[in-house]
């Protein structure tokens, strides 16, 4: 366990109620890779927007073919200490709520139970017509079935399970349609451009008016849909503390910040 000389140690003693925010920092050690360099700059091209992704078959198949090369890596990937010691921080009910901005599900395999994944999860697959969900390991199937040369391919992993395949010609490769209506599907992920389910973001509310400080774990907090709620924490007058490498947006607002990878920050706790 932590000592209690350890600053982080002092502020989770100190605030038994805290909203926990995550980001890919706290991945990095189960083997995905993150976004963005020690400024907040992309590291890699920006994510695919949602105009993109329905712009067209030729996004579309460019996503799911890089996409299916990198779910054999993504699909296999575990939790690491620093996801198991936030579950057993919840576990010992110091955790009010875990609003995670990754889509990796890695917070519930550690055993988090009250999580929000605010930008929803790539284990699932919508159609963007009727609704339809079906699970991202059957629509990896139904890839393969669809394109068995692509499985030759090797790729360097990137974020949100997919890989760089450069050079390549998409236009050979095959999407499956949604079984129960023939429409477009798209992983179960907020691309940009697109807005957060007002549930969600309801639900983080409701827990952030009860907590008493915020915990902030692998982000650099430069995408919005994130960094509102530390912005209402700061205005509330809770006491922020961080952990990541480098630059982040809030960094004015913070007020305890540890510049220590996560696994090695958290790990006293997960004990």
């Amino acid at each position: 366990m932590a000592t209690p000389a350890d600053p982080l140690h002092a502020f989770i003693e100190a605030h038994p109620r805290l909203f926990v925010i995550t980001g890919a920092g706290i991945s990095m050690d189960s083997g995905i890779p993150d976004y963005r360099d020690g400024n907040g700059e992309w590291k890699r091209s920006p994510p695919m927007t949602l105009q993109s992704f329905m712009s067209g078959p030729a996004a579309r198949a460019r996503y799911w073919a890089r996409g299916m090369i990198g779910w054999r890596h993504f699909a296999d990937v575990q939790p690491n200490v620093a996801h198991r010691a936030l579950a057993k921080l919840e576990h010992e009910g110091r955790i009010e709520l875990l609003l995670t901005q990754n889509v990796d599900g890695l917070h519930q395999a550690a055993g988090s139970l009250n999580v929000v994944d605010l930008h929803g999860r790539l284990d699932r697959v919508r159609c963007m017509q009727c609704g339809d969900i079906t699970r991202r390991d059957d629509m990896q199937a139904r890839l393969q079935a669809a394109n068995p040369r692509w499985m030759t391919l090797n790729a360097r992993i990137a974020p949100d399970g997919d890989a760089d395949l450069d050079g390549v010609d998409f236009s050979t490769f095959n999407i499956p349609a949604c079984e129960v209506c023939g429409g477009v599907l798209k992983p179960d992920v907020v691309y940009f451009g697109e807005n957060v389910p007002r549930a969600r973001v309801d639900t983080a509310w409701a827990h952030l008016e009860r907590a008493d400080a915020m915990l902030v774990v692998g982000s650099s907090l430069m995408v919005y849909s994130g960094y509102r709620f530390v912005l209402e924490a700061s205005r509330r007058g809770l006491p922020i503390a961080s952990v990541n490498f480098g630059v982040t947006r809030a960094d004015p607002l913070i007020t305890l910040k540890i510049e220590r990878g996560c696994a090695e920050a958290l790990a006293p706790f997960a004990d």
